[in-house]
């Protein structure tokens, strides 16, 4: 029936890193206005793609998109814990209809979904949200990638399904312009990190350590503690005109080496 796009960023740190000056206080207000953007929409439906980081997706079976008909937030970082409110029929619905387009996506029954798809779903609906969802999956750290001309025909794909549904979606994306934090990488990796990639499994306890251990050494990039590779304000700016031209023929030649070199290790996170 109708369709309407809003993105923006997830990030581990926030509400857990003071950035100091009024940094926070802007991200808020940018929140605010996706925020009220969703309200006077009032989706039937949200359609969210995300990417996840080795915790619900792993090398054990990963595909460039998975759409949840079943989904669990792990909770990391503070986000909603537990059984997500997905439409399931609709999300078979749209499993079948990017099939037909000829894009090749896969469905799991048992998604498990980390803040990448989550926090923005916090951000506008609040936590425990109960607003009917379709999680999908877009891979952006397992390398490698499907070339970006495939992300650009997938989007159209379930564009077209989205507006042959009686319904008010919303397409929510959730990424990242240019940042370069660690990642893991299969290639050239020790076992013992080839184990984390394939059968991350870890208790509460594990996963509270090891997520105080990223927040303290964000906060102390954000004091000037410690170094962080510079953004790419340029490559940014190019990223996002595009979207907002409405014409992304373009990034069918952003080679992905390219990509990476220019926006960071998870720039690519722009895929969704």
């Amino acid at each position: 029936m109708s369709l309407a796009v809003a993105a923006l960023s997830h990030a581990p740190s926030f509400g857990n890193v003071d950035p100091g000056g009024e940094t926070f206080a802007e991200i808020n207000a940018a929140i605010d206005e996706v925020r009220a953007f969703v309200a006077d929409y009032d989706p039937d439906l949200v359609v969210v793609f995300g990417p996840d980081h080795f915790n619900g997706q792993l090398y054990s079976l990963i595909a460039p998109w998975v759409i949840g008909a079943v989904a669990e937030g792990i909770g990391d970082y503070g986000t909603t814990a537990g059984p997500l409110p997905v439409d399931a029929d609709a999300a078979r619905a749209f499993h079948a209809a990017v099939l037909d387009e000829g894009i090749d996506i896969g469905r799991s029954e048992r998604m498990k979904v980390d803040h990448g798809v989550v926090q923005p779903l916090d951000f506008v609906f609040g936590k425990g949200f109960t607003q009917p969802i379709v999680p999908v999956f877009v891979n952006a750290i397992g390398l490698p990638l499907s070339p970006m001309q495939r992300v650009r025909l997938l989007g159209e794909a379930f564009g077209r399904a989205a507006r042959a549904m009686d319904k008010r979606v919303l397409f929510l994306a959730s990424g990242g312009i240019s940042h370069s934090p660690p990642i893991p990488r299969w290639d050239g990796a020790p076992g013992t990190v080839h184990e984390r990639l394939v059968a991350y499994a870890p208790s509460p306890e594990e996963r509270h350590s090891r997520e105080q251990m990223i927040v303290k050494g964000i906060q102390a990039i954000a004091d000037s503690k410690a170094p962080s590779d510079p953004l790419n304000e340029e490559w940014d700016t190019l990223v996002l005109d595009v979207l907002r031209s409405g014409d992304l023929s373009p990034v069918d030649g952003w080679e992905n080496g390219w990509f990476m070199a220019e926006g960071g290790s998870a720039a690519h996170e722009m895929r969704s």
